[in-house]
C-alpha cells in the first residue's frame, strides 16, 4: 500500500503520522494520482491545529500537489492516464497516491515541472485572484504586502511589479527585506526594527495605501487599516500569527473597505480554475514570475516542514517529495 501522512488528532507537527493507507479505485468524475511533488502552506497549519475544523478524523491533510494520472473514473473525459497534471485545493495532499476529482485537476503545460506546480499553483492562483479580482492593481497602484518574503509575498511581488505597482512590503529581518526587494518589493521594512504604519506614511507621503494585503492576521490588526487612504481596501487572506480578533464597523473609519477573500471562492466552478491557472502558467512560461522552491523534505519529514513553516524560518515555498 501507499504511504501517506495523516492526523489522527489535531495537534503540533508530532501530529502527523506517516503510515500507510489504502487508496481505493477512481470513481464516476475522478482520478487517481501517483503524485511527484505536494505543496505544504499555511492552511495545512490551520487543518493540522483545528483551527480550520476538518470533516472527520484520521484525515490526511495538504490541498496541493503534482503528479501523473494513473487510473480514471467513468465519466472523465478530458484526461487520460499518463497526463501531468496539478491541483489546488481537494484536502488529501500528504500522500504517494489520491484520489482528486477530475473537475478540480489542471493539466501541465511542457515546461512547468511538477515541483514549481506542487510549489507554486495554489500560492500563485492566489496572487493571481488578489491581484487581479479582488483589487486591480495596476501602474497607479500604492500597495502594503504583510510577509512579503514568503511564499504568496515572492509571488506577489513579482507579478505586482509586473503590472507596475509600487509595493511595500513588511518582513521580519534584514535579509527577507533583500529578497523581498530582489522580487519586486519597492519598499521593505523590517518589522523587527520598525513600525510599518511610520513607515507607509513615509513611503507614501503621508497618502496611504490603495490596499493592504494581509496575510498575517493577528498581529498586524488594526494597524493595517491605518495604513490605508480613504476608500482603501484591506484584503484578509490568512492569519498566520492568529486569528483577527472580532471589531466594530466603527473601524472602518475613513470608508475604509474589507474583505475575506478565499481561492475557493475565486476557483469555484471549473472554468474559474482553469481561466485562473492559465493566466498563472502563462506568467510563469513568459518569465515574469518565477516560484522560489526553497525548501524540500521528504513525505515522511512532513513534521520538520510545519515546524520550519510556524518558526518563519522558511522563505518562498516549501514542497515534500513522496
Amino acid at each position: 500500500m501507499p504511504f501517506a501522512v495523516q492526523i489522527h488528532a489535531t495537534g503540533g507537527p508530532e501530529a502527523l503520522v506517516y503510515e500507510e493507507v489504502a487508496v481505493s479505485d477512481p470513481g464516476p468524475g475522478e482520478v487517481r494520482l501517483r503524485q511527484r511533488a505536494i505543496g505544504v502552506n499555511y492552511i495545512d497549519v490551520y487543518h493540522r491545529t483545528g483551527l480550520y475544523k476538518l470533516p472527520k478524523l484520521p484525515a490526511i491533510i495538504g490541498s496541493e500537489g503534482a503528479g501523473d494520472v494513473v487510473a480514471i473514473g467513468r465519466g472523465v473525459d478530458r484526461f487520460k492516464v499518463g497526463d501531468r497534471v496539478a491541483y489546488a485545493g481537494p484536502l488529501g495532499g500528504y500522500a504517494e497516491e489520491r484520489i482528486v476529482p477530475a473537475e478540480r485537476l489542471v493539466k501541465l503545460p511542457e515546461g512547468i515541472s511538477y515541483e514549481t506546480a506542487a510549489a507554486g499553483l495554489l500560492q500563485g492562483m492566489t496572487v493571481r485572484y488578489l491581484l487581479r479580482e479582488v483589487y486591480r492593481v495596476g501602474p497607479e497602484t500604492t500597495m502594503l504586502l504583510h510577509a512579503a518574503a514568503g511564499g504568496v509575498g515572492l509571488i506577489a511581488c513579482q507579478w505586482a511589479h509586473a503590472l507596475g505597482a509600487t509595493i511595500i512590503g513588511t518582513v521580519g529581518s534584514d535579509e527577507k527585506a533583500e529578497l523581498a526587494m530582489a522580487n519586486g518589493c519597492t519598499h521593505a521594512i523590517n518589522t523587527k526594527r520598525d513600525d510599518f504604519v511610520s513607515g507607509v506614511r513615509e513611503y507614501t507621503q503621508g497618502n496611504g495605501c490603495d490596499v493592504v494585503y494581509d496575510s498575517i492576521g493577528k498581529d498586524t490588526f488594526p494597524q493595517s487599516l491605518d495604513c490605508l487612504k480613504p476608500r482603501g481596501l484591506w484584503v484578509s487572506f490568512g492569519n498566520s500569527s492568529g486569528p483577527v480578533p472580532p471589531f466594530e464597523l466603527t473601524a472602518l473609519k475613513g470608508s475604509l473597505f474589507a474583505t475575506r477573500p478565499s481561492l475557493l471562492a475565486y476557483t469555484a466552478t471549473s472554468k474559474d480554475l482553469q481561466d485562473n491557472a492559465a493566466e498563472l502558467f502563462e506568467m510563469l512560461l513568459s518569465k515574469q514570475i518565477r516560484i522560489s522552491v526553497n525548501h524540500q523534505y521528504p513525505l515522511s519529514h512532513a513534521a520538520d516542514a510545519h515546524r520550519d513553516l510556524e518558526a518563519r524560518r522558511t522563505t518562498g515555498s516549501i514542497i515534500l517529495i513522496p
